[in-house]
C-alpha cells in the first residue's frame, strides 16, 4: 500500500485519547475523505501525518518509507507531503508566481508552467492574493503544493470558505488536477456532500475510533452502525413486524394503499424535485416527490423491504437524541 497507518495512537492525556489504534491503508492516487464530528481529531491526524504533531505509538509508512514509529521520526520538511489549509495562507505581499515558487528547489522549476496551466492560473501569475477570488486563491495553494511533487497531499477543510455557487466547480477542478497528477490525497471535511463529490473512499471517525472505511456507495447503502448511517444522510425510522428499521428518503414512495399512513407537514423544492416532510407513527419522515403535496394531506407510503436498514437496539435512542 502507498500509505499505511497501523495502530496509531495520539493523546495529550492518557485518560482522554484523541486517536485510538487507527489502522487503514491507501492506494496510490486515491482520494480519501476523513469525516467526523467537531473535535474528533481530524486535523490533529493530518498534522500527525505531516510530522507537525508527534504520535504516542503506532506506525506511519508512505511510499515504502517509515515516517513514524517507536524509533523513527522523519522531520516534516523531509516527508514529501503537501498541506493545503482551509484559510488559504498565501503571503499577501508577493504575487501568485512568487507564492508558488517560494523556497522551491531548483529541480522543480521546470514544472512551474505545467502546474500553472493545470491549475487554471494562466495570466494570473502577477496578481496579488487580494486580487484573486477564493477559488483562485485555493488553486494557487494547490499548485504550490503539487509543484513539489508530494507523495501525499493533505487538504484540511478546503471548501469551507467557498460560496456555495462555486464550490461544486472548484471540487470538480481539484478532483481533475489530483487525478491528472495521480497524487494520493486525504481530505478532511465536515460536509458529507464534499466527500461524495470527490472521494474514492470515506473514512468515518468518532470518539478516537475508526467506525467505517469503504467506497461512498457502500458506506451510504450499508452503514455499519447508526452513527455512520446518520452522518451520511437522512434516515426515517420504520416500525414494522415488531421491529425497528431505518430507511433512506429516496427509498420511500407514494402508494394508493399501504399500512403506512403519513400527514404532510412541508414540501421544500430542492431542485428537480421536492423534499417532503411528513409525520407518521409519531415519527418525522422525509421522502422525495416530483410535485409538492399540500400541508395536512394524508398519504400512503410504501417501500421495498430489501432497502430497510437494521441496527442494534441502542440506535433508536441515538436518533431520538439527535433529532431534538
Amino acid at each position: 500500500m502507498f500509505l499505511k497507518v497501523e495502530n496509531l495512537q495520539k493523546f495529550y492525556s492518557k485518560k482522554l485519547p484523541l486517536i485510538e489504534k487507527l489502522s487503514f491503508s491507501v492506494n496510490k492516487g486515491e482520494i480519501i475523505s476523513f469525516i467526523g464530528e467537531s473535535g474528533s481529531g481530524k486535523t490533529t491526524f493530518l498534522k500527525c501525518l505531516a510530522g507537525l504533531e508527534g504520535i504516542n505509538s503506532g506506525v506511519i509508512s508512505l511510499n515504502g518509507e517509515v515516517l513514524n514509529n517507536d524509533n523513527t521520526f522523519v522531520k516534516p520538511h523531509l516527508r514529501k507531503i503537501g498541506f493545503v489549509f482551509q484559510d488559504y495562507p498565501l503571503f499577501p505581499h508577493i504575487d501568485v508566481i512568487q507564492n508558488i515558487t517560494l523556497n522551491l528547489e531548483e529541480k522543480f522549476h521546470n514544472k512551474i508552467d505545467y502546474f500553472i496551466e493545470l491549475a487554471g492560473l494562466k495570466n494570473l501569475e502577477s496578481r496579488y492574493p487580494h486580487e484573486l477570488s477564493g477559488g483562485e486563491q485555493q488553486r494557487v495553494c494547490l499548485a504550490r503544493a503539487l509543484v513539489r511533487e508530494p507523495n501525499l497531499l493533505l487538504l484540511d477543510e478546503p471548501f469551507s470558505n467557498l460560496d456555495s455557487n462555486i464550490k461544486s466547480s472548484i471540487q470538480d477542478e481539484i478532483h481533475r488536477i489530483i487525478k491528472k497528477t495521480q497524487t494520493t490525497t486525504i481530505l478532511v471535511t465536515h460536509d458529507i456532500r464534499d466527500t461524495f463529490n470527490i472521494s474514492d473512499k470515506i473514512l468515518i471517525f468518532k470518539a478516537g475510533i475508526l467506525q467505517q472505511y469503504d467506497k461512498p456507495i457502500e458506506m451510504y447503502c450499508n452503514p455499519v452502525n447508526c452513527y455512520c448511517a446518520k452522518i451520511l444522510g437522512d434516515l426515517n425510522q420504520i416500525n414494522t413486524d415488531n421491529k425497528t428499521y431505518y430507511l433512506r428518503p429516496e427509498n420511500m414512495k407514494l402508494s394508493n394503499n399501504s399500512k403506512f399512513k403519513a400527514i404532510i407537514e412541508k414540501s421544500l423544492f430542492v431542485g428537480k424535485e421536492y423534499k417532503i416532510r411528513a409525520k407518521a407513527d409519531n415519527q418525522i419522515w422525509h421522502f422525495f416527490h416530483d410535485q409538492p403535496i399540500s400541508v395536512n394531506e394524508k398519504v400512503y407510503i410504501d417501500f421495498d423491504k430489501k432497502d430497510l436498514l437494521e441496527f442494534d437496539s441502542t440506535c433508536s435512542n441515538y436518533f431520538t437524541i439527535n433529532s431534538k
